[in-house]
């Protein structure tokens, strides 16, 4: 079955948001930049094929004169209009090219502001039309009980075999979806909902449900899910914590035989949001929905409709540490997207690393500490790190960049960070990285800067040496304690990874009983000297180097 072709309402100057980040990062596809997308998509009521007519609002920041929209070749483009004209385009196996009218450099380059009477002229429209079978992108499968699901799995840059887009994090826009669906189904999406025809008059046994975000978000977070589902609402959570004012409405989305069981992990949902909204600013989006799905991963984080496995909730396997690390992602990954995809651990190590301390908030220091003593047990077994950078411009396989680099080392760094500036310069340093570039992109530049406003000196050289260079520090030590009371510690580091320039915790434990702590200042040299700051008339009954495992390093004691 096709069903008929339902146009979508386009407005002449639609209201949207557009916050997109420094010009310098969208490189990706120069002097183009989309504003917003809307998505009316026809979903059959059993079956493969799909179509979508898409239409992307792109704004032009100097005179091009082509448009090139990523689409995979197994979606067989129709009708391509700009501004409501047929247009002229070019198809090939990765992308349609649409030629665009000529741009008027004297109004674009000092627009006005738009009127009902004269509409923004320097945004131009394009509808593309567009049918097939997704060879990836939208999941298409049925479940044991023969019911078809649909599911938006976009990451990295999978939204391209089926959406006609510029499908690169470092272009952001906000997004609409209009699903004409069975009946039968649900349809969950980003933002919110704006309009639910359930049946439709003059189709019993077919529906349009209505989603609208107006936080721009890239292209690999803009997501649907249709499938017989079953709604069960947390409630309203984290409230007076919400960017756009109340409280941020959280619910589940699973299958209906499994209501209104939910997995345990949503039960701190509410705590988790209203923790990282006091700890790093208000949430970001309209909503949050937690989607059982057809995702590839474990869990995908997409803006404010988060996709977790088919699997985690028919086990109710599906934890607090995950939901929280998704969570994590709608202010790290989400509001705040990488400009780059080399600079990925802004996204995954950071959600690796507020998922530790989420845990440190709900369950106490030790279980913090456990937490990060298996995050760098994860490190140091780990060949990508011994063989590449954290920050790593040369791969690209972007699959291959989910590894311990970008998440486990990529989190233990943000703690090295919290460390080396102090817990009050960390959290300050978050916060304005995060608010300078909310609903932007930022780069791993952008957080060392946000830093050294609240830290003492440069931070180039930590952030140099933990993100740019392959592997971590190898130190063997040794002390003793002189006549005059004086401990001298002595520091050799390893050449198979380099030196590494360190703030080196000590515990000294004392013949008392009583125990010191000091902090060594050890210079990035393969040898090196330091005494202690206190005199110690007595010899210490034995030195600990590094008691709470806070540094990245493999210590041995002579």
């Amino acid at each position: 079955m096709r069903p008929s072709r339902i146009l979508l309402a386009i407005a002449a100057t639609p209201a949207f948001a557009a916050s997109q980040g420094p010009a310098a990062v969208r490189d990706y596809h120069p002097g183009i930049n989309a504003e917003h997308y809307a998505f009316h998509v026809v979903i059959p009521d059993t079956g493969r094929r799909v179509s979508v007519t898409t239409v992307a609002y792109i704004r032009r920041s100097r005179a091009v004169d082509t448009l090139r929209l990523d689409l995979h070749g197994a979606m067989r483009v129709g009708r391509v209009t700009v501004n409501a004209r047929e247009a002229t385009f070019a198809r090939d196996s990765t992308s349609v090219r649409i030629a665009l009218p000529r741009w008027n450099r004297a109004e674009c380059e000092n627009p006005r502001p738009s009127t009902v009477d004269r509409p923004d002229r320097c945004l131009d429209w394009v509808s593309v039309d567009a049918a097939g079978v997704p060879a990836n992108g939208l999941i298409i499968s049925q479940d044991a009980r023969g019911r078809w699901l649909y599911f938006a799995d976009h990451w990295p840059n999978r939204a391209r075999f089926w959406l006609p887009v510029i499908d690169h994090p470092s272009d952001k826009a906000t997004v609409e979806w209009r699903v004409h669906a069975p009946a039968t189904s649900r349809v969950i999406a980003n933002g919110r909902l704006r309009e639910d025809r359930n049946p439709l008059p003059n189709e019993p046994g077919r529906a349009i449900t209505a989603w609208r975000s107006d936080m721009p978000i890239p292209t690999y977070l803009m997501v649907i899910g249709v499938a017989p589902m079953a709604r069960i609402d947390l409630g309203a959570t984290a409230c007076g914590f919400a960017e756009l004012g109340g409280c941020v409405d959280q619910d589940v989305y699973e299958a209906p035989e499994l209501a209104p069981r939910t997995p345990p992990g949503f039960a701190a949902a509410g705590r988790i949001v209203e923790w990282l909204s006091r700890t790093v600013g208000p949430f970001p989006y309209e909503k949050l929905s937690h989607v059982q799905s057809s995702t590839r991963f474990g869990g995908m984080e997409n803006a404010s409709a988060i996709f977790y496995s088919d699997a985690a909730f028919r086990n109710m396997t599906l934890g607090e540490g995950l939901v929280a690390h998704e969570t994590a992602h709608q202010w790290f990954g989400n509001a705040v997207t990488a400009a780059r995809w080399a600079d990925l651990w802004l996204s995954e190590g950071f959600a690796t690393y507020f998922a530790a301390l989420w845990e440190r908030e709900a369950r106490g220091d030790s279980a913090f500490r456990a937490a990060m003593a298996g995050i760098k047990q994860r490190i140091v077994n780990a060949p990508v790190v011994r063989d590449r950078p954290v920050v790593d411009s040369t791969q690209t396989d972007l699959m291959a960049l989910l590894n311990a680099n970008s998440y486990q080392k990529g989190g233990f760094v943000l703690h090295m960070l919290r460390r080396q500036v102090g817990d009050s310069a960390f959290a300050r340093g978050i916060r304005a990285y995060y608010t300078a570039h909310k609903h932007g992109n930022a780069t791993s530049a952008d957080l060392q800067r946000a830093t050294e406003r609240f830290a003492t000196g440069s931070l180039g050289w930590f952030f140099a040496q933990w993100l740019t260079r392959p592997g971590f520090a190898e130190l063997s030590v040794a002390w003793d304690h002189a006549a005059d009371g004086a401990v001298t510690v002595r520091v050799s580091q390893s050449s198979r990874f380099g030196a590494y320039r360190l703030s080196l915790p000590v515990a000294v434990d004392q013949a008392d009983g009583s125990v010191a702590r000091h902090v060594l200042d050890i210079p990035a040299n393969a040898q090196a000297s330091v005494v202690l700051p206190a005199r110690y008339s007595v010899r210490p009954r034995t030195l600990r180097f590094d008691p709470d495992g806070d540094l990245l390093a493999i210590i041995t004691q002579r």
